[in-house]
């Protein structure tokens, strides 16, 4: 697992992979930017105007517990874009993601597989719907543990164990329904869901780190196939005809 964390790290900056790194950056650069602001607004907006129609449609009896959740959202909407930024990250790298799948796959398959068949492309349809459906989910995530984050540091450990799952789940689907129909590529991550959490953890800890989380859909990505590999073993049907013939 380690060699394969090594690989993917020295592939990222590569020439063949620097087109596909510096589009993924800039990509994942706008979308936090709006996501961010988008999600310091939404809190501002309950911080003042959502409280009160939240009384009105609970009733007084929830007025205490409503002035304590709109201090905890006006907290939140002030660090909206460093906080909104740190925790969305996981689901924006999930979309951008699912974006350069085949082009990050392609090329790991080349460089370190020229031997065995290619994987083939997932239609643009099916890898934006699995990009949504991490981000959808990590956003959940994060909006479960905002009061955990404000008030201890167990919610930072939360959301580190469930970015992990998540990202070690989609990055891990999307390299292996290249070679496989969605329902196995799923069933053979439940049969590795040890491993793959694992690998998910050197994702999450990628992502963490400011700046260089930017990259995170080539690392996570190019890592998740040498991992679909290495789980794969000796399949027959992955190794071009004339080498099965030697």
């Amino acid at each position: 697992m380690l060699d394969a964390a090594v690989k993917a790290l020295s592939q990222m900056i590569s020439p063949p992979m620097r087109s596909i790194l510096w589009r993924s950056i800039g990509l994942a650069l706008v979308l936090i930017t709006v996501l961010a602001i988008g999600l310091q607004r939404l809190l501002g907006w309950f911080a003042t105007s959502g409280e009160v129609w939240l009384e009105g449609l609970l009733g007084p009896g929830w007025h205490s517990s409503l002035e304590v959740l709109s201090w905890i959202v006006s907290i939140a909407a002030g660090l909206g874009v460093v906080f909104g930024g740190i925790f969305l990250m996981p689901a924006i790298t999930s979309l951008v993601a699912s974006l350069f799948v085949d082009d990050v796959a392609d090329i790991v398959e080349r460089e370190h597989y020229p031997a065995e068949r290619p994987g083939v492309a997932l239609p643009f349809s099916q890898a934006i719907l699995e990009g949504v459906k991490t981000a959808l989910l990590t956003i959940l995530v994060y909006l479960a543990t905002l009061p955990l984050v404000l008030f201890a540091g167990a919610g930072f450990l939360i959301f580190f164990i469930a970015a992990a799952w998540l990202l070690g789940r989609e990055y891990f689907e999307l390299a292996a329904m290249r070679f496989r129909p969605p329902a196995e590529a799923k069933a053979m991550r439940r049969d590795n869901a040890a491993t793959i959490f694992t690998a998910g953890l050197f994702i999450a800890a990628f992502v963490s780190i400011p700046i260089v989380n930017l990259a995170t859909p080539i690392f996570g990505m190019a890592f998740m196939v040498h991992m679909h590999k290495r789980l794969s073993g000796s399949r027959p049907e992955l190794i071009e005809p004339a080498r099965q013939m030697r």
